[in-house]
């Protein structure tokens, strides 16, 4: 009697759909990306801090910049005058009014305990910082210059603190160019501080990177309240969480190679300007997109994409 074998074919489900590699890259939460990001932005405060105020060779370079800045021989530097007429309590109350103003014009009341936030933790930080926490050692070799710490700069912190404060209110698709706007506002302040002999490059690299810090911080913490579902390649989660400390590391190195007063000084007015838009761009990209409200479900957007990629699979 014969017996009849039959071979069993493989179903659509175990066959290997086309264009899928077998490999699939590592990705990481939004969450995750704003916290790495945040926690990045620390750490370049920590080197920055280490690298320009503990060191030798850092405090020679910027000691110089600022004798030159306060030599005189640059009263010609218009473009930084303005900054001296600014009263800076009347322009943070005056940016907490417009962050008040934006988030009920949106009708999302409930961004102002995080945009208000983002406006005053930083200020406070700054100032309890540079009075009673970090000190500015006497180091050998390291030239005269001011002896107090001025690290990190109260006016830049205000700048970086109005413009991450305004990412939690912004709609999200006016957010990149409003940010980007207000880099070069940042960069003006960072560069016009140094100008007027009042502030260092580390003080200034370090304010916005305080700013930022708290910022990206903050928004991790609200966005996995909020279930955001997208995700990022963890490749470039690394890169963020290093970006900030390259930027420190190369202001450093360039600032040490002017060894003339003049090249000292110019080369800290367009590293303060550079590191502040860099700074800010660094922080913008895990927060670029991102909605700060809280809700109880996931994002329609996010959704969509899932069944999308569902069907996909299915066929």
């Amino acid at each position: 009697m014969a017996v009849l074998t039959h071979e069993a074919k493989p179903t659509p489900a175990h066959r290997p759909l086309p264009g899928r590699h077998a490999e699939t890259r590592l990705t990481l939460s939004r969450a995750v990306f704003q916290l790495a990001t945040g926690l990045g932005l620390a750490a370049a405060f920590i080197v920055t801090y280490v690298l320009f105020v503990h060191t030798s060779a850092g405090q020679l370079a910027e000691n110089g910049v600022v004798r030159s800045a306060q030599s005189g021989q640059w009263s010609t530097m218009d473009w930084a005058g303005p900054l001296r007429n600014q009263d800076m309590v009347l322009v943070i109350g005056t940016a907490a009014i417009v962050l008040i103003g934006l988030a009920l014009l949106r009708r999302k009341p409930g961004l102002l305990v995080p945009a208000l936030s983002v406006l005053a933790l930083p200020l406070i930080a700054a100032q309890l910082l540079k009075l009673y926490v970090l000190e500015r050692p006497d180091l050998p070799d390291a030239g005269y210059g001011p002896g107090h710490n001025s690290l990190p700069s109260g006016h830049v912190s205000a700048a970086m603190a109005i413009l991450m404060a305004l990412a939690f209110v912004l709609p999200q698709r006016f957010r990149p160019v409003i940010i980007g706007i207000g880099a070069v506002a940042v960069a003006w302040v960072a560069s016009s501080t140094i100008a007027l002999g009042w502030h260092r490059l580390s003080d200034t690299a370090g304010a916005c990177l305080l700013g930022a810090s708290f910022a990206c911080l903050l928004a991790a913490w609200l966005t996995t309240r909020r279930r955001d579902l997208r995700r990022t390649p963890a490749v470039l989660v690394a890169l963020a969480t290093v970006l900030p400390t390259g930027i420190v590391l190369i202001g450093f190195a360039v600032l040490n190679t002017a060894t003339e007063g003049a090249a000292q000084f110019v080369a800290a007015l367009v590293l303060a300007a550079l590191a502040a838009v860099g700074i800010v761009l660094v922080a913008l990209w895990p927060l670029r997109g991102s909605a700060f409200e809280r809700r109880t479900g996931v994002e329609t957007r996010v959704v969509d994409d899932l069944l999308e990629t569902r069907l996909v699979t299915r066929r």
